[in-house]
């Protein structure tokens, strides 16, 4: 299969920390959202439909809606889903573009879908570490982080247009 090449093409240096911290932020506003719009449409849509409001009300009153496993996987997988749609597609979440870094193959190539997976699952571990797994871009030679050296992808920062 033929690689989808990211453009603006060309060679560029890595991002730093605090670029990749802030386009963390800004998504993690995108991400937030996207929760809350799945849990809204699961419990108000599905559950709904399922129980009827009257035995919806009283299953949250009891506190039987609080660890749903089948809600925490929707809203996993809706947020692995936003993540692969924008690295696969053009290198960049929405806050990526707006601090112009990009995820990319070392060739300048778009990462495939089990590269994103990995990724994605690697920073979600580096979250749980207390984020050592960012903050090791601080002491790597290619500015690296787990989830970079694990999909084997980089971030760039790119040029001012």
């Amino acid at each position: 299969m033929p690689k989808h090449m990211l453009r603006p093409e060309g060679d560029y240096p890595p991002a730093d920390l605090t670029r990749r911290l802030a386009a963390i932020f800004y998504d993690s506003l995108l991400c937030l959202a996207l929760a809350m719009v799945v849990t809204l449409a699961y419990q108000q849509g599905l559950l709904r439909a399922i129980y009827g409001s009257e035995q919806l009300k009283a299953m949250s009153e009891a506190g039987a809606l609080d660890s749903d496993p089948l809600l925490a996987s929707l809203v996993f997988l809706s947020l692995f889903a936003f993540f692969a749609k924008f690295w696969t597609h053009n290198g960049q979440t929405l806050g990526m573009q707006v601090w112009r870094i990009r995820v990319q193959n070392k060739d300048g190539s778009a990462i495939s879908l089990w590269q994103a997976l990995i990724r994605f699952l690697t920073a979600m571990l580096s979250w749980t570490c207390l984020g050592l797994g960012f903050w090791w871009i601080l002491w790597d030679k290619r500015k690296c982080g787990w989830h970079d050296h694990y999909s084997e992808s980089v971030i760039v920062l790119l040029p001012k247009r």
